[in-house]
């Protein structure tokens, strides 16, 4: 079936549409992998090393460390639209690549995911933070689990304000069945962290200690 389908709708870069990868060579060599110095707390990239940095200094956040594996350019973001709206499902694969060579293995006992809000997630027919969430677990020889609900549906936070963004995501999720104490919470990408803390703070009132954020991509903003 798979090769069938290749035949009609041959493989192309979703990045820029040529040779027969998901992610040819050149465009892969585009991504930017995050290196250090990073904020301690969120992941953002710094001037200089920092705890807390001028991004989430000040906020109540509910996890204790996020990290992301590139930055949310034009390539990751052509890859995270084309596995998000266009269904591309193999590219779940390759963003898990991409995280498990960045990030070192989190010190928990499970990985969590942000679940799909019920009409876009029947419209496109898969969520790509579960599939992320599936295909780290596998490398990493971790248990997926459950943990998360929707309350209702929200809308959606692209074009938002980061206050806007916040507003729109509080308590949007509830904790599901039986928490881990030591969780990742995965996510496709991280924006504002307003999503990611929102889960969060779910999955710690669902009983867990000590949540880490994992993401494929972030957005940047050089922070101090």
């Amino acid at each position: 079936m798979r090769a069938l389908f290749d035949l009609v709708l041959p493989r192309r870069c979703v990045a820029c549409g040529r040779g027969e990868l998901a992610l040819c060579g050149l465009c892969r060599a585009e991504l930017r992998p995050l290196r250090p110095p990073l904020c301690a707390r969120c992941g953002t990239p710094t001037a200089w090393p920092v705890e807390r940095c001028s991004e989430c200094a000040g906020r109540r956040i509910a996890f204790r460390a996020a990290r992301a594996a590139v930055g949310y350019d034009r390539t990751a973001r052509a890859l995270v639209l084309g596995w998000k709206e266009r269904g591309l499902r193999r590219l779940a694969d390759e963003a898990a690549a991409f995280v498990a060579e960045a990030l070192a293995r989190p010190d928990v006992e499970a990985l969590a995911y942000v679940p799909g809000d019920g009409e876009r997630l029947l419209w496109r027919g898969h969520n790509t933070a579960e599939e992320l969430a599936r295909a780290l677990g596998a490398r990493w020889e971790l248990p997926v689990v459950a943990a998360l609900a929707r309350t209702g549906r929200a809308p959606r936070q692209r074009g938002r304000g980061r206050v806007e963004r916040r507003a729109n995501v509080r308590g949007a999720f509830r904790p599901r069945g039986e928490t881990p104490r030591c969780v990742a919470l995965v996510d496709d990408v991280y924006t504002t962290g307003a999503t990611a803390n929102a889960a969060a703070s779910a999955l710690r009132k669902g009983g867990a200690r000590a949540v880490d954020v994992v993401t494929f991509a972030r957005t940047l903003r050089v922070a101090a």
